[in-house]
């Protein structure tokens, strides 16, 4: 796994792009992001038994990160919302694997719940980056007359 340290630069930049740049979608996305971080060290076991058997606080921090994925993207009019979502349902099944497998090795089972966030955020810092052809877009094809 990358450091620790990659992680929260690249979330530092992703939250702060999203506040300058991002509309709607992109701040609930980054911000659901920063707020989930910071609430995975709260709900995570103790160091010596950690991912050993299903992280059940995880467990529901990811569930509750896929509604509010599955939610910005039904109301989005982007596509990269849909992405996102998937990508979080995917980091969600690591503790449907877990529970039916108990001998599934800690490590992995921590690189299967945290391996998703880091193109998670990349996608996000795409929308970012792409906010402001999309408003050209929007408003180039809204001016437009219907044919």
């Amino acid at each position: 796994m990358l450091p620790h340290i990659v992680f929260w630069i690249l979330l530092s930049v992703v939250c702060a792009l999203a506040m300058l740049r991002g509309r709607t979608d992109e701040r609930i996305a980054a911000g659901a992001c920063a707020v989930a971080t910071l609430l995975t060290h709260f709900v995570l076991g103790p160091l010596q038994i950690k991912y050993s058997g299903v992280e059940h606080g995880l467990v529901a921090l990811d569930v509750a990160m896929l509604a509010i994925f599955v939610a910005v993207a039904l109301r989005s009019s982007r596509f990269w919302p849909l992405w996102v979502a998937g990508l979080q349902l995917t980091m969600s099944m690591a503790h449907v694997m877990k529970a039916i497998d108990e001998q599934l090795m800690p490590r992995a089972y921590a690189a299967a719940a945290v391996f998703w966030s880091y193109p998670i955020l990349l996608i996000i810092l795409f929308a970012c980056w792409r906010t402001r052809k999309y408003e050209e877009f929007e408003r180039r094809s809204n001016v437009l007359p219907p044919t």
